[in-house]
């Protein structure tokens, strides 16, 4: 598209359809962060063990990787908004039976039935959403789009845990999941208002087995040098943060003398560095370059995380994880834009499932072993680990074909191709 023809189209807000979807998808982040305080601490209020609390995010984090070996070939085989909508009433049916059940007294198993599912769902919803960015907008607004979804999700999700920390505190952790589930209610209803445009598809191939076809995926993902790069850096990186809000939860709440509304109030404010690192992804990769500004973030976030142990007070703990939300918003946008803009779309939920799926694989591990560390090491000796580990991650980026890609990474980085317009890679 020209230059003159970008300048004179609408605002990106004003458009009805990806407003729309903004609107259901913000209000679905702020149920999500609900749920993001309240499983930990119905955990904790139940069995009073961090490791337990591990044990159930590494649960649900394998869940969601074996969905994420056959969300992308759904996605890419099926209607992506259609899936959305399927995903989000299951979780809706499914976190809803979490208050009844408590109404009986603590169900700690049922969580380790629903949260899996729930994540499994969560993780083809996830893929399905990634990619309808690539059917909402046109190909040079996907960085702007994904930024302004991430800040106002970001937004939500400040005022989510400070609200979650009322309720639990006020009426128990389990009503906090109760608004969860309504949340996906009004996610669905948005979803259904909305039409997306049809997905380009490359008459020549030939459908396949799912497995085949996820291989398909990852094949693309690895024959790209930065892609490649940057998924086995961030393997390593999900591996040494997965386990990081129980963490934090353990030590506001254990080590600091916190309450669940302290702990809302923590996350709450926190989130605002999700809000700054969303509306800096775009000017920062244009200035600084793709390689430079996820190599940095992922230095800060290293460094961050390592301080949060350190930390003595509830203040000093909020700014950190704030700055280390920041960063991890930064790197994750430019992550997320980069596989955008390069995939051909008719492979885009392959490539996004295989990147996941490869991705989180070590999540549930680091999950468990990090939750176990902090009960028998102490906090401060687990995220100083954890933080060097995320500088090593920096630093292999300076080693690798990220560093140096540029501002610019589907015209002329080397190692990168951007998708053509008919949806095929020649």
């Amino acid at each position: 598209m020209s230059r003159s023809a970008a300048v004179g189209r609408a605002p990106l807000w004003r458009d009805r359809t990806f407003g729309t979807y903004w609107v259901a998808q913000s209000l679905s982040a702020a149920g999500d962060s609900f749920a993001y305080l309240a499983v930990p601490l119905l955990v904790l209020q139940a069995t009073g063990s961090v490791a337990q609390m591990g044990v159930l995010t590494a649960v649900a984090g394998a869940a969601s990787v074996v969905a994420g070996v056959f969300g992308g070939v759904l996605v890419d085989r099926y209607d992506r908004r259609t899936l959305m909508i399927v995903a989000d009433l299951t979780r809706l049916l499914l976190y809803a039976l979490v208050p009844l059940a408590w109404l009986a007294g603590p169900q700690v198993w049922l969580l380790f039935v629903v949260l899996p599912i729930c994540e499994a769902a969560g993780m083809v919803f996830q893929v399905a959403a990634v990619t309808a960015v690539r059917n909402l907008v046109d190909s040079d607004r996907i960085t702007e789009a994904n930024g302004r979804l991430q800040a106002t999700y970001a937004a939500a999700a400040v005022l989510g845990p400070l609200l979650a920390g009322v309720v639990a505190a006020r009426f128990g952790p389990a009503t906090a999941i109760a608004v969860n589930a309504a949340s996906f209610a009004l996610s669905a209803a948005g979803l259904w208002l909305i039409r997306l445009r049809p997905v380009q598809v490359d008459d020549g191939v030939v459908r396949q087995r799912p497995l085949a076809e996820f291989l398909a995926g990852a094949r693309f993902l690895w024959r790209q040098p930065v892609l490649r790069a940057l998924t086995v850096l961030l393997s390593v990186f999900i591996f040494l943060t997965y386990g990081f809000t129980d963490v934090l939860i353990y030590h506001v709440t254990h080590d600091l003398g916190g309450s669940e509304g302290t702990v809302g109030t923590v996350l709450g404010l926190a989130a605002l560095g999700t809000v700054a690192g969303a509306l800096l992804v775009a000017p920062l990769r244009r200035r600084r370059g793709f390689g430079v500004t996820w190599i940095g973030a992922h230095t800060v976030c290293g460094l961050a995380v390592a301080g949060v142990g350190l930390a003595t007070s509830v203040p000093a703990v909020t700014a950190l994880t704030a700055v280390y939300l920041c960063c991890l918003s930064v790197g994750g946008i430019c992550s997320m834009s980069l596989r955008q803009e390069i995939t051909p779309d008719h492979l885009l939920g392959r490539v996004t499932s295989a990147f996941w799926s490869t991705h989180y694989a070590l999540g549930p591990a680091g999950a468990v072993v990090l939750t176990w560390a902090a009960g028998r090491y102490g906090v401060p000796a687990v995220t100083l680990t954890a933080g060097a580990g995320c500088l090593l991650v920096a630093v292999g980026g300076l080693c690798t074909p990220i560093r140096r890609a540029g501002a610019e990474p589907a015209a002329g980085q080397p190692g990168l191709r951007a998708a053509p317009a008919g949806g095929t890679v020649g």
